[in-house]
This record gives C-alpha cells, structure tokens and sequence, in this order.
C-alpha cells in the first residue's frame, strides 16, 4: 500500500494541516508520498523532510504576516496603477523558506515529493519533482497578482509559474497517478464563519480564492468517481481566522489535532464537503 497526504492551499489557515498531521502521526499514519499545492506545498516540503509535525508547529508559531505577506504601499500604488503585476514582493517568502525547508533539492527529500503550480500563460497543471525547492514552493504558492509569478527550471527548460490552486488545490488525481492506493487529504479549509467581507484587498483575493477551490472540490466529492480508498479530514468549522492572520496559528493547530483525533476515534464519518452557511450573530 502506498499512502498519500496531499496538502491543500490555504495561506494562513495552513497552520490547520500541521495539527492534522500531528494527529496522524501520532496515530502511526505516516506518508510514503507527499503531493502539496501553495501553503500546503509549503507544509509538504518541511514533512517530507523527515522531521515531526511537532517541528512544523515550531516553524507555525514563530510566522508573522511579514515573513509572508510584507505589505509596500508604493508596490500596492504601482498594482493598482497597472505599473505593476503584484502587490506582494516574493523576497520574504523565499527568505523564510530557504531558512526552513529541511533540503535545497525537491529530489533529495525522504519523502518523494510532488509540489503542484501552473503555467502562468496557459493555466497547465505542472508538477514538480526534481530542481529547487525554494524556486518550486515559491512557484507553487504564488497566487497571481498578489506575489510575481515564479521562473523555475523545468526540465531544462524556464518556465513561468502561478499557484498551483489555480487548477488543482487538492490534488488527489496527481497523487493517485503517481501510484497512490490510501489517500489522506489535509485541506485547510476557510474562513467558514466571517460576518463581513475581509477588510482589505489582499485578504478578500485570498478569501475569494478559498471560497472558489472549495466550491470545485465539493462538487469533486459529490462525484466521487475515485477508485483509491479517500480519507477527507474535516477542517476546524467554524473558523474566524482571516487567510492572512497569523496570530491564531497556535489555536488553528490545537484545533485541527483535536478534530483529527476526535474524528478517527469516531471511525472516520463523511465530512461536510460542502462549505458551511452560519448566520451572522443579531
């Protein structure tokens, strides 16, 4: 048997995959592949590592916003103005990663590895399994418009790279023909319980972006048509947490490891695939 986790994209809210990974480590359940889309290529890529999801945690605790999203006004001005094609410089994303990713080539992983991103022009899935693995995770986890696109090497040739949740934020197809017989989806969920719309730009592109790939994946799973055995981990519901807050990470991971114990002691029941409606307090 060959068991997958495949890590969703999410920003903020990928700090929810480090307590579902916690959870199913400590249950023995541990990963002979890994596929990672955007945050969760980010989350992938430090597993695949081969240390404990205890260490991401580590990692979770210590982010701030600027370690991800440093916010420059006249950057912001310039976007807005057409002069520019992102509000977000890449710079402190690939600082933080080159400063935690546990190899520097995708191939030298433990765990074989495959980080998922899209080509800027065409919107064609790539996957990315040997090269850079700053240059990859940085591809896969830059949203248009938000972060630049990415050059990476692909097969000797450059090419320009998005975030791969653009075309498949959880990508249970690429693991399954990789070989893939169990798989563990990691989803990072969304902002399931807001009362308003987010306050800023970057935050509502983010947000936009989660309700969108939630939506396509919910109607996935109503069309189950996988022939693998599929473990859909329910996200912590309902969450407040802004994609671009970092400060609940702590809260986020807790919660996750509790609802991922909580949900295999109960034999694992069908998740609520589809994106829950609360009503707004008053």
């Amino acid at each position: 048997m060959t068991t997958a986790f495949v890590l969703s994209g999410g920003a903020s809210h990928g700090s929810v995959q480090v307590g579902m990974a916690i959870a199913l480590e400590k249950r023995g359940i541990r990963p002979d592949l890994i596929v990672g889309t955007s945050v969760g290529a980010i989350n992938g890529a430090w597993l695949a590592g081969g240390g404990p999801a205890a260490g991401l945690a580590d990692l979770w605790l210590g982010l701030r916003r600027a370690d991800l999203f440093p916010l420059h006004p006249l950057l912001g001005l310039r976007a807005f103005a057409g002069k520019s094609t992102h509000f977000v410089p890449d710079v402190a994303l690939r600082a933080t990663l080159s400063r935690h990713l546990p190899f520097e080539m995708i191939e030298d992983a433990l765990t074989p590895l495959i980080i998922v991103a899209a080509d800027a022009l065409s919107g064609e899935e790539v996957l990315l399994t040997a090269g850079n693995a700053v240059d990859a995770v940085t591809a896969s986890a830059s949203l248009p418009a938000v972060y630049p696109p990415a050059w990476v090497n692909v097969s000797g040739r450059d090419r320009l790279l998005v975030d791969g949740a653009i075309v498949n934020n959880i990508a249970i197809t690429t693991a399954i023909n990789a070989g893939a017989t169990d798989i563990w989806v990691l989803s990072t969920g969304y902002s399931c319980d807001l009362t308003e719309p987010p306050e800023t730009a970057l935050a509502a592109a983010l947000h936009a972006v989660s309700l969108m790939v939630q939506r396509r994946f919910a109607l996935e799973m109503a069309a189950n048509t996988y022939d693998v055995p599929i473990h859909l981990i329910p996200p912590p519901c309902p969450v407040l947490v802004s994609p671009i807050d970092f400060s609940q990470s702590a809260e986020l991971i807790e919660r996750a490891a509790e609802n991922t114990c909580t949900w295999l002691d109960a034999g694992e029941p069908p998740a609520q695939s589809v994106p829950a409606v609360h009503s707004a307090p008053g």
